[in-house]
């Protein structure tokens, strides 16, 4: 039984490593989605369908977290980073679709860096 336990804890854990690192990629490439953006007639089009992956993969990322969570039975932590950085994308969403580059362009590289560091710690 406790075997199970580990596998499931163990397939969780890295469900959720793949889920930031997807975060991650698709963050990145919304940076670079957002200089073609300035400098090609299919940027727009390119960030906008990015900016709808990488929310994607922000809910993946919460899904991961909940269910290395669950069969493991270890801290919660990765739940509230996980939602938490759900809330951070949901913002830059609403900021993009504003035209608040002001905010919009920090926020992202914050983001970059707080996905980063998720990765890194796994």
């Amino acid at each position: 039984m406790a075997t199970q336990v580990t596998a499931n804890a163990q397939r969780g854990s890295s469900f959720l490593q793949i889920a930031i690192a997807l975060q991650t990629l698709t963050i990145f490439l919304q940076a670079v989605s957002a200089g073609l953006l300035l400098t090609s007639s299919y940027g727009e089009t390119l960030h906008s369908v990015g900016a709808r992956v990488m929310y994607g993969a922000s809910m993946l990322y919460v899904l991961a977290a909940v269910l290395a969570w669950k069969p493991g039975g270890s801290s919660p932590r990765p739940v509230w980073h996980a939602s938490g950085f759900l809330v951070l994308a949901s913002v830059q969403v609403v900021l993009g679709i504003a035209h608040v580059p002001s905010v919009h362009l920090p926020l992202g590289v914050v983001m970059f860096g707080l996905s980063v560091l998720a990765l890194a710690r796994r």
